[in-house]
This record gives structure tokens, C-alpha cells and sequence, in this order.
């Protein structure tokens, strides 16, 4: 197997000055003066992010990193300088977003253009697996194998499945106005947005494919994003959201739960459980 700085090496045209692990990536110094990202992954992760962050990159959108390249063990991408975050950037981040999710997709489950169809959220498999109409394709594509994951490894009981298909049995009820499909990030987790060094807030290690707006916005409330008030204004000035979406924001947090539950198991099983029994009011 290739070393960070051989892949990085043979993927820019570059040779490498210093590699530096950082947790799970390295920071790679290249000859041309340039600094990059390299992350391990095998060959369908890497052709998934990297697909995903190319997708992304829309006008007037949310900064995401260029992609360099990827090999089947590293992707290499550009290297975002760490700043400090504040409400101006969360407000600026909110209209990014509106504009990035209008940019919109072909279809619910739609994989970015290069991407395979077999994707990942994180270290969980997800499939890309299209759908006509949101409230069918979110509970048999999102919800209901998860949750079948979820409760093969303990994580949720028999109880606790039966409140989550309860919750899928009421989707389309539960669902809000019909919206096409907008191009999500898919893992917005607060870890996910990067405060850069230039002021703006960066968006890194998507899960991107077509879904519903308000499922990204739900995952940042899920985690507790900073200035997420703030973030919110400036989407909701950009692009309102249809009436009774805070009524709808347990409904989507069930599926990063979900996911949750099968990669860390604990708390996150009766966690997936309360969404869905909040979900259903």
C-alpha cells in the first residue's frame, strides 16, 4: 500500500515537501507551494466524497474544498486554514445554503454526478436509491434500514421498532407541502462546517445526494451548531420554509439517529425512538 505522501505525490503531478497525520487525515506541504488534505479511503468512499463535494461547489453557494484527485486509498483535497466562527458567517451560511438546496437534484436519493450508487453517511453504507416522492423514498430508503440495523445489533428494541414504524406507516401525513428535490449536503452535522481562516463557513465530508431541504437544516439542530438562530434568518430571508416545518424537524433527525444508533449504538437507539414518537406529536 502507498504511503499519504507517494498517493499524494502521484495524484497532484507534485512532489511532497512534508506529510503530517492529523487524526484521520494527513496535511501534505507540496512542491508548487500549495497545501492539501489527503484522507484515507477506499476507492467507492473516495469516488463518493469526492463526487459529492464537486456537486456542491454551486454559485453563490457554501465554500466547499476542490478536489485534487483520488487513488484507490486516498482523496486528496484542498486544505481550509481553521478560524473562528461568528453570527455574521452563520446568517451568510443560511442564504448559501437556500441557494445551494434550490440548485436542486434529479430525483430523492439521487447520487451527484460521478457517484456511486452504493454511498456512505460517515463509516454506515447508504444507497442512493431514487423515488418519485419524498415521504415513500425517506421511509424505505433512510428510515426503515437503518432501523433494521439498528435493532439486529440491540440498539433498539422490539417497542422501540415498532414506534419507528409507526412513525413510517403516518410519513405522508407527517411530511408537509410536496418539494422537489434539493441538493443536500447529507451529513450536516455541526463537525461538518468548518470555520475558515478567510472568514467564511466551509463545508467538508458530505453525504450528497437529492432529498428534502429541511433534513440538513434538522441535522445541524440535531448536534447544536453554533449561531444556528442566525443561520436559520438568513435562510429563511433567502427562501422561506413551508409552514409548520418546526413541527417537522423530529421527523428528519430520525434518519441521522437512525444511522447513529447502528455506528455508536448507546443512547442514540432511544434517541431514534423519541424522534419518531415526537414526530408522530
Amino acid at each position: 500500500m502507498s504511503t499519504p505522501a507517494e498517493s499524494v505525490a502521484a495524484i497532484t503531478g507534485q512532489p511532497v515537501r512534508t506529510a503530517t497525520p492529523l487524526n484521520v487525515i494527513w496535511r501534505v506541504e507540496l512542491g508548487d507551494g500549495r497545501t492539501v488534505v489527503a484522507k484515507r479511503a477506499d476507492s467507492g468512499q473516495a469516488m463518493a466524497e469526492a463526487a459529492g463535494l464537486r456537486w456542491l461547489r454551486v454559485p453563490a453557494g457554501p465554500p466547499v474544498p476542490q478536489v485534487h484527485g483520488h487513488d484507490g486509498h486516498w482523496l486528496v483535497t484542498e486544505y481550509i486554514p481553521a478560524g473562528r466562527t461568528d453570527g455574521a458567517a452563520a446568517e451568510r451560511l443560511g442564504r448559501q445554503l437556500a441557494t445551494l438546496h434550490a440548485a436542486g437534484a434529479a430525483a430523492f436519493g439521487a447520487a451527484p454526478p460521478g457517484g456511486p450508487q452504493q454511498a456512505w453517511i460517515g463509516a454506515a453504507p447508504m444507497a442512493n436509491v431514487t423515488g418519485p416522492q419524498w415521504p415513500q423514498w425517506y421511509a424505505e430508503h433512510r428510515v426503515l434500514p437503518y432501523l433494521r440495523s439498528a435493532v439486529d445489533r440491540g440498539a433498539i428494541d422490539a417497542a422501540g421498532a415498532r414506534a419507528v414504524h409507526r412513525t413510517c406507516e403516518h410519513v405522508e401525513e407527517l411530511a408537509g407541502p410536496a418539494e422537489p428535490p434539493a441538493r443536500l449536503h447529507g451529513d450536516l452535522w455541526s463537525g461538518n462546517v468548518h470555520a475558515g481562516s478567510d472568514g467564511p463557513l466551509w463545508l467538508l465530508d458530505p453525504a450528497a445526494h437529492g432529498g428534502h431541504r429541511e433534513t440538513d437544516l434538522a441535522m445541524l439542530a440535531l448536534f447544536g451548531c453554533p449561531h444556528l438562530e442566525r443561520l436559520l434568518s438568513g435562510y429563511t430571508d433567502a427562501v422561506p420554509l413551508a409552514p409548520g416545518w418546526q413541527q417537522r424537524v423530529a421527523l428528519h433527525q430520525l434518519f441521522p439517529l437512525l444511522v447513529h444508533a447502528v455506528l455508536f449504538g448507546g443512547g442514540y437507539g432511544s434517541s431514534a425512538v423519541a424522534a419518531a414518537r415526537a414526530a408522530l406529536g
